[in-house]
């Protein structure tokens, strides 16, 4: 449990949404573990006091998160591998990037973002942690190490392969509890004039939209500028540039160099002034952003016991981490849904952490005749019912639970 904020280090720290105790989201069960005990940690967020910054209160171990079989790929949905490889492009030509200069990146998974670099001929080093995510991306021909970045990492990097133009953290900043060790690990890696890019959901996004799915224990902090100017500036960095990007529900894409090396994007003060127009820091607002989460599960509940009264059958559709906050936090067990459907074989035959819901291929939905399916990617839904138009065209229907409960 952290007593003091990961960005400044102070210790007044005020939390205003608790959303029970739930098992890591991506922990997904084999059918012999589901008698075995299941450890949950509190998911709590708060915000400091002096910096504004949004985090979670407790760390569950990396080690735990990122273990052997971890199930996420982020490769998996055309809109994700479209995204990835506009934000390989757009990074190639704004910077002017040559077939002799690296990019790293951090928390590289199968390697999608990064094949996107190697396509227009930049060399290319994945860091990925979970040994199984890692594997694929090496079988794909894409250079990935399973470790945990860390300073002897980066020096072990240094060593063998210089200095990177491009490091990138797309979707892996906000997991990681130790910042000031990332820029002490960029400070060894990153050339002179080299980019360290940060993609992530955007906490504005995120409580416009209430997307409280969003929170869950991989995701330590949730960003937004404000706070993050002054983290960078003490620490011989700043933030040049920023775009927002229409990826998991609204995101915020930030570019970060060593001081003095680029004029600083008007972009920048403009996010910070919106930031402050529209009053995210509020904990007035913050708290009444906890109350419409409340306001969101009732109508949810209430929803799904009407259709269930109705004798309909229900059951979920894709199985993202985001997906297992909202089970878990709801109380969306197996009363009311008969099974999660998924793409990814890695999840396909296990069971959902805490609610332990069955996974089944996409196929079941109209095997099994079910009437409306809850879709729990709902940052993926157009592509996903443009996938199921077999379902659609049996009559079945879709639930989308975020931000107000919706039937489609």
């Amino acid at each position: 449990m952290r007593q003091t904020c990961r960005l400044c280090g102070h210790s007044r720290l005020t939390q205003f949404l608790d959303l029970g105790y739930t098992p890591p989201a991506d922990t997904f069960l084999l059918k012999e573990q589901l008698d075995e005990p299941e450890t949950h940690y509190p998911l709590k967020v708060l915000q400091c006091d002096t910096c504004m910054f949004i985090q979670l209160s407790y760390v569950v171990p990396p080690d735990i998160l990122y273990r052997n079989d971890y199930p996420y790929e982020s490769s998996t949905t055309r809109t994700g591998r479209k995204h990835f490889d506009g934000f390989a492009e757009s990074v190639v030509e704004t910077h002017n990037l040559s077939n002799t200069d690296l990019v790293i990146d951090i928390g590289s998974n199968v390697g999608v973002l990064l094949k996107g670099f190697q396509d227009r001929g930049c060399r290319i080093l994945g860091i990925e942690p979970a040994e199984n995510i890692a594997q694929i991306a090496n079988k794909n021909n894409i250079k990935t190490q399973a470790v945990f970045f860390n300073h002897d990492v980066a020096k072990e990097i240094l060593d063998e392969h210089g200095k990177a133009k491009v490091i990138t953290a797309s979707n892996v900043f906000a997991h990681i509890d130790d910042l000031n060790a990332v820029l002490e690990c960029l400070d060894i890696l990153l050339d002179d004039d080299g980019i360290f890019v940060i993609e992530a959901p955007y906490l504005v996004n995120l409580l416009k939209n209430l997307e409280y799915d969003t929170i869950y224990h991989e995701h330590l902090s949730y960003l937004s500028i404000k706070p993050l100017v002054p983290f960078f500036e003490n620490n011989g960095f700043e933030i040049f540039d920023i775009q927002e990007v229409d990826i998991h529900g609204g995101s915020i894409r930030i570019f970060v160099n060593r001081k003095s090396c680029r004029d600083i994007s008007e972009k920048v003060s403009e996010i910070i002034r919106s930031e402050s127009n529209s009053d995210i820091y509020s904990i007035r607002n913050l708290m009444l952003f906890s109350e419409n989460v409340k306001r969101n599960r009732n109508n949810l509940m209430n929803l799904l016991y009407k259709l269930k009264s109705e004798n309909k059958r229900i059951a979920a559709v894709s199985a993202p981490a985001k997906g297992m906050t909202l089970l878990n936090y709801c109380g969306i067990g197996r009363h009311i849904l008969e099974f999660v459907t998924e793409k990814s074989q890695l999840k396909i035959n296990k069971y959902t952490p805490g609610a332990h819901i069955k996974v089944l291929p996409d196929s079941a939905l109209v095997a099994k005749e079910i009437d409306y399916a809850l879709l729990l990617a709902w940052n993926f839904k157009d592509e996903i019912m443009g996938n199921l138009s077999e379902y659609r065209d049996s009559g079945g229907k879709f639930i989308i639970p975020i931000p107000n409960p919706t039937i489609i």
